[in-house]
């Protein structure tokens, strides 16, 4: 499926700044499936910035790949803002990358609840010593595909404003490490 012009764009704009700023990117994706690792190696000369992406689509994944406690996934579960902070907590130092950009979420058709719903995600995005977390809520009646790939824009636009500057929404939670 074809990427929004809008999309393509920012996309070129964070991987410029990566360059840029001689930043290394590692993604670890649960509801987006790898598309966000995908598109960040859509741009040519992404080995300058990607080195090393995980899909950790179960519980056990995020687990033992990331270092997401047990604890939180029993407490929290996977789709939480807990969870994504840990995620990309976990990313940087499993892959000592410069920037941490996590997925998990719920993009359907089936697999929500009334608590969390088919089309919540929560995004994280851990740069220096701090981690991001957006939540994401789409109408639970888009398509599978089109909802992973609004994901995966949410994601991108969360990494360019946390390494541009940008004023963060108030929609943010910011943790201090």
């Amino acid at each position: 499926m074809r990427m929004l012009k809008y999309v393509l764009i920012m996309i070129e704009k964070l991987t410029k700044l990566l360059i840029e700023k001689k930043l290394v990117i590692s993604t670890a994706e649960s509801c987006t499936g790898g598309l966000l690792s995908s598109v960040l190696t859509d741009v040519s000369g992404s080995s300058a910035y990607t080195k090393l992406n995980f899909v950790t689509y179960a519980n056990e994944a995020k687990h033992e790949v990331l270092g997401v406690s047990m604890e939180t996934l029993e407490r929290y579960g996977a789709v939480s803002e807990e969870c994504a902070r840990e995620m990309a907590e976990g990313l940087m130092k499993r892959t000592g990358c410069d920037v941490a950009l996590c997925t998990t979420g719920i993009a359907g058709p089936t697999g929500g609840t009334v608590e969390k719903p088919v089309g919540l995600c929560y995004i994280s995005c851990k740069y220096q010593d701090k981690t991001y977390v957006k939540k994401v809520l789409l109408n639970p009646d888009i398509e599978r595909c089109v909802m992973k790939r609004q994901f995966t824009e949410y994601a991108v636009n969360l990494a360019y404003d946390v390494l541009s500057g940008n004023n963060i929404c108030n929609d943010f939670r910011v943790f201090l490490h």
